[in-house]
């Protein structure tokens, strides 16, 4: 069968090799970082959420971005220093506005599909990875922001998704831990939350049991097409490693939002930028407060700030920052997340919090980059955004039959 080549092992990476060698293919994965996951796919909000499909390009959404311009604490911040890339990227998704239903529409049906897939790899390859299937509450502060989210409902529905509106006192019952006040909420009983890390790593070890190799601290510096092959030139991230090349009959890029210069390598235009995301992993020491974190996965829409639960941790992620391939992770955007977790449950004690930020790989509609590139034996699987835990069960499935497809006319 033919080699494969897949450039990182994230989430996309992984299920996508996953994938690959349900079909037979000799699978190679090569990342930058001396383990699987250890980027974006490291500890982001937990959410498995097809009701979070909604796409940003909405005229609301531009509004309230402008309205955060110059708040340090806002749940979207933008560094106004010129960059080309960012401002084109901005315009860009200015102008797919105009494909804001059918998106969220897609996007909520492929959400629903991953959710199976990715449940079936973790059943027939046994993955713990704290896994809660008690559903997604969404709570809204005021009517208006209530009515608003109940438009983008309408289309969630329409994609398949069963969600509907609570009142405040039903919010309450279905989590009984969240005692401050809210207008409301919409409740999806069928999304569900885990750790994105633990999935992750489980299933590279999964593949590797199935005859995957990980070439790991593998940084690729050039792809050439000499021979019908493709050669990686692969040197080792510390610089420890000499100089090597490996080949493949073709290239698999799901190296987030390293996937950009990759694309202009081989060939193709791929307009991804880096959006960076904060969490906090609260470590629930004691008895008040694993009693007093909820069980049951929020998403507070006015802070932007989603949660979950993960055995003995509560993770609380949000913002939004357009700042390039910065990495910092500043106590400002940081303390936001502490601040919330400590005004919406006061039981839970935050004296051990962990920080973690990860840039999402978004493209200007929202919509993931999955199939073929311009040459032959190029393939993608890419671009999912804040989405990437939620659909790359489903995408790592069309990537595969592309690739299969591709194949059997080669």
């Amino acid at each position: 069968m033919p080699r494969i080549a897949i450039i990182g092992a994230g989430i996309t990476g992984v299920t996508s090799a996953y994938a690959l060698n349900k079909l037979g293919y000799d699978v190679t994965v090569y990342d930058r970082q001396r383990y699987p996951a250890m980027e974006t796919s490291y500890a982001n909000g937990g959410q498995l959420s097809a009701s979070n499909a909604e796409v940003w390009n909405s005229v609301s959404t531009v509004m309230k971005g402008l309205r955060w311009l110059g708040r340090h604490n806002a749940p979207l911040l933008l560094n106004p220093r010129f960059s080309w890339h960012k401002y084109s990227w901005l315009a860009q998704f200015v102008g797919q506005i105009r494909h804001y239903r059918q998106n969220t529409i897609a996007t909520t049906r492929l959400a629903i599909e991953a959710r199976q897939h990715l449940f079936a790899m973790a059943e027939e390859e046994g993955i713990d990875f704290d896994l809660e299937r008690r559903g997604i509450l969404h709570i809204y502060h005021d009517a208006a922001s209530f009515e608003t989210a109940r438009r983008a409902n309408a289309l969630l529905q329409e994609g398949g998704l069963e969600r509907y509106a609570v009142s405040a006192e039903e919010a309450r019952r279905i989590e009984p831990a969240l005692q401050t006040d809210c207008h409301g909420g919409f409740y999806t009983p069928s999304d569900a939350t885990g750790d994105i890390h633990k999935f992750t790593s489980g299933l590279a070890r999964a593949c590797e049991r199935r005859g995957v190799r990980f070439v790991q601290d593998a940084e690729v510096r050039d792809i050439v097409h000499e021979g019908g092959a493709y050669l990686l030139d692969i040197a080792g991230e510390d610089g420890a490693r000499p100089g090597q090349r490996e080949s493949a009959d073709a290239i698999v890029i799901c190296a987030g939002a390293a996937s950009r210069q990759f694309a202009k390598r081989l060939g193709d235009s791929l307009n991804i930028y880096p959006v960076k995301g904060y969490s906090i992993s609260v470590h629930l020491d004691d008895a008040q407060s694993r009693a007093a974190a909820p069980g049951v996965s929020l998403l507070d829409e006015a802070a932007k700030i989603v949660t979950s639960r993960l055995g003995d941790r509560f993770r609380v992620a949000g913002t939004a920052e357009f700042n390039g391939f910065n990495m910092d992770i500043r106590a400002e955007r940081v303390q936001p997340l502490i601040d919330w977790t400590r005004q919406h449950f006061p039981g839970i004690r935050t004296s051990r919090v962990v920080p973690w930020c990860g840039l999402r790989p978004m493209t200007p509609n929202m919509m993931p980059r999955v199939g073929p590139g311009k040459r032959p034996g190029v393939f993608y699987n890419t671009g999912h955004g804040h989405l990437g835990w939620t659909l790359s069960a489903a995408t790592a499935q069309l990537l595969a039959a592309s690739v299969k497809g591709a194949m059997a006319g080669a």
